[in-house]
């Protein structure tokens, strides 16, 4: 297969990888992993979800006035603000008002506590903000403890359930639970699909020249802070903060919040007698093609298979992206951002794969031992478990059925699965990412590690992140290390953090 001319950062690679070739060379039981699957779902903190599973670092290990949340002054709440506009709202029934979340405690609260709010793992919550900055600014430097400050959801932040109801907290139990895994980037599922693909924050050239010159966010000069709007209301008791530009682009050109594909499916239709496959590049929201290396690139360079299964893929494509079902996001699939994965290309036709309404087509493959032996799979956004737009229940229990079908395989016997969560979604985790770099890691998200090669029944302490992930793949197949692993690293040093595991600790050959 043709690939474009290497550039100077896939350079930077080559020669990062034989940095760490040694390492690569060691432990060769791992080549007993011969299919490495990943199962990304949406939005959920280790603690929204296993926050009291068994041996896991989670709520029981909250110290006293640890959870407490301040005001956006700094002085402790007195109490939890009530859910903006509803916990549940149109079309879920019982609708849960905002009148009925007042007076909660300052403390984390179980959402479906039937002596409390019931609201049950079916039912479909209000969405939160899960924003690259509004995250480091609601970590606040490790304390988490301005989440309810800077959210749009009040109180609805600091909620979570009881997972052991769930189907993937059963397979937690049968294989091995990551409780110390984090998110890679701070904010939501557009950076956080990026970190997946290619450990690196997506670029708009000349933004402030470009249509998206608006997008640009207003940032004080820590970096890190959004500018407070004048009208924002002072206290998370009156209201939802406001802020003088919370924009997609920070100001030196990097996107960290959601923009829309350059290629179709993308919501920005064509431009109008434009190429029919592309997005209107003349919209704001849209992101230019990008250029940097990916994981998928230098498994192709290697020989070794791949492909990105997408849930409701070709159905899309067909003009069929109906809500609830299946609700298709666009932002969530970071290969068809990368020029070299354009319309019209051999590697678009070879890695990015229809999964099929409800998963049924990425299931075929599975069952007939037909899985690449890289495979990621993204399920159509119904089933992703995103509050806002999809419950917990349904995508918890489509997943595990996936797994289910990963286990009959002919291929299971030499499998690797990882499932885990894109982001925190907005919701409060107690413990404190590592420091690392400007763009990471954010809060902690569950991680199940499933294979004939898990430990079994245990909890895996070991730092990780979502690049982890790619670490392992790295390590599988002896390729070249992605440039934005080893920045992570040197910033993980910098800071007197270990790096960050490999996933290798919760296998034993």
């Amino acid at each position: 297969m043709k690939r474009s001319i290497l550039s100077l950062a896939f350079a930077t690679t080559i020669l990062a990888g034989l940095a760490a070739g040694s390492a690569h060379a060691q432990g060769r039981g791992i080549d007993a992993i011969q299919t490495v699957v990943v199962i990304y779902a949406e939005n959920r903190s280790f603690d929204n979800l296993y926050g009291s599973f068994p041996g896991a670092n989670g709520l029981q290990n909250v110290k006293p006035g640890e959870a407490i949340q301040l005001d956006r002054d700094g002085t402790p709440l007195k109490e939890l603000p009530p859910v903006w506009n509803n916990l549940t709202g149109k079309g879920v029934t019982p609708v849960v008002t905002q009148a009925q979340t007042e007076h909660l405690p300052n403390q984390p609260f179980s959402i479906d506590d039937a002596k409390g709010l019931n609201t049950q793992l079916g039912v479909v919550t209000h969405d939160l903000w899960h924003l690259f900055y509004q995250n480091q600014m609601q970590i606040d430097g490790g304390k988490n403890d301005k989440f309810v400050a800077y959210a749009d959801s009040g109180s609805l932040v600091m909620g979570h359930y009881d997972g052991s109801k769930l189907p993937l907290w059963t397979i937690a139990k049968q294989y091995t639970l990551a409780d110390n895994f984090f998110m890679a980037a701070f904010g939501g599922s557009f950076l956080n699909h990026q970190w997946l693909a290619c450990a690196c924050t997506p670029v708009y050239p000349d933004a402030e020249n470009s249509p998206a010159k608006k997008l640009i966010a207003a940032v004080e000069a820590d970096g890190v802070t959004l500018k407070i709007a004048d009208n924002s209301p002072k206290s998370a008791m009156q209201g939802i903060p406001k802020f003088v530009n919370n924009g997609q682009i920070s100001p030196d050109g990097y996107a960290v919040n959601t923009m829309q594909p350059p290629y179709q499916p993308s919501a920005i239709k064509p431009a109008e007698g434009g190429d029919a496959r592309f997005a209107d590049p003349s919209k704001p929201n849209v992101l230019p093609p990008q250029h940097e290396v990916t994981i998928g690139d230098l498994l192709s360079l290697k020989g070794v298979s791949w492909a990105w299964y997408s849930g409701a893929w070709q159905a899309v494509l067909d003009g069929k992206n109906g809500h609830p079902v299946p609700n298709f996001q666009f932002h969530h699939q970071p290969y068809n951002y990368f020029a070299a994965y354009a319309p019209g290309t051999e590697a678009r036709k070879e890695h990015l794969k229809d999964g099929g309404m409800n998963g049924v087509d990425f299931i075929k493959d599975i069952d007939a031992g037909k899985l690449p032996q890289v495979t990621f799979y993204k399920p159509q956004g119904n089933l992703n478990e995103h509050a806002g737009y999809a419950d917990v229940e349904s995508g918890d229990k489509h997943i595990a059925d996936v797994i289910a079908h990963l286990e009959k395989s002919p291929q299971w016997t030499h499998m690797l699965v990882v499932v885990t969560y894109d982001e925190n979604g907005g919701f409060w985790d107690h413990v404190a990412p590592p420091k690392a770099d400007r763009w990471g890691p954010g809060s902690r998200v569950p991680a199940l590690i499933v294979s004939p090669f898990a430990k079994k029944g245990f909890v895996d302490h070991t730092q990780y992140d979502t690049t982890s992930i790619l670490r392992f793949i790295t390590r599988r197949y002896e390729l070249p290390v992605l440039k934005g692993i080893v920045e992570r690293d040197a910033a993980l040093r910098a800071h007197g953090e270990p790096p960050m595991g490999d996933l290798t600790a919760a296998l034993q050959f």
